[in-house]
């Protein structure tokens, strides 16, 4: 049986997985030896990293591998403060007394989303959520539930390895206003006057006005595959 054809996703995903495994070798070896492994597993990533970026649209920006091998070698740290694992991002999905949903218009992207952000240190992840949602939009929530955590680089949305801790939550109170850097629009949307372009929302959209309107749900989450690498 032919194999698929690999995509820029899954170059991507495997090159930060290579790129993980060696900065991390890198990080707990006293070995010569082993360290100049690592070194060219890492060099080996970085050529699948920016092969992917060429097949891009953007693939024309796309830095030589040599550039990517020594910003990765930087972040390469001594023992467990070296293991790379991926990033934690925390969104927000909010309610209001109408059944609407909360949504941001990134200023980096112009892309409708529900308000989300990188976990910060000394928080606690429903803290972040209750903080970028009041820094992002000026509404203020509690929170109701867990409901999501997703693997950003398996479902495609993000480059960047993250997972994404997604909380249901309840607005109670507060004025709408866009952070004057990060946003560019926000408010409040039923199922039937979504903004565009919105990511993802066939992703999390059914789950996220299920939540909402109150059903009772599990966490989803992406299964184990039997054979991650090839998606």
């Amino acid at each position: 049986m032919t194999e698929p054809t690999a995509s820029e996703a899954d170059l991507i995903r495997w090159s930060e997985a290579l790129a993980g495994i060696a900065r991390t070798g890198l990080g707990f070896t006293e070995s010569l030896y082993e360290r100049e492994r690592f070194e060219e597993v890492l060099a080996v990533a970085a050529d699948i990293r920016v092969a992917a970026m060429h097949l891009h649209e953007e693939g024309a920006m796309a830095p030589e591998p040599e550039t990517l091998t020594a910003e990765w070698m930087k972040s390469v740290g001594s023992g467990v403060p070296g293991y790379v694992t991926p990033k934690v991002a925390v969104g927000a999905v909010v309610g209001d007394d109408e059944g609407r949903m909360l949504l941001v218009q990134r200023a980096d992207s112009g892309i409708w989303l529900y308000p989300t952000g990188w976990a910060d240190v000394g928080y606690s992840a429903s803290e972040v959520a209750v903080k970028e949602v009041h820094e992002e939009t000026g509404i203020d929530c509690e929170v109701v539930r867990l409901i999501a955590v997703l693997d950003g680089l398996r479902l495609g949305f993000t480059r960047v390895p993250l997972y994404s801790l997604v909380f249901h939550c309840r607005a109670v109170g507060g004025d709408l206003a866009a952070h004057p850097l990060e946003t560019t629009g926000v408010g409040f949307f039923g199922r039937d006057e979504l903004p565009e372009p919105l990511a993802g929302f066939g992703q999390w959209g059914d789950l996220a006005f299920a939540a909402i309107r109150g059903e009772e749900l599990g966490v989803i989450y992406d299964a184990p595959r039997e054979r991650p690498w090839r998606g």
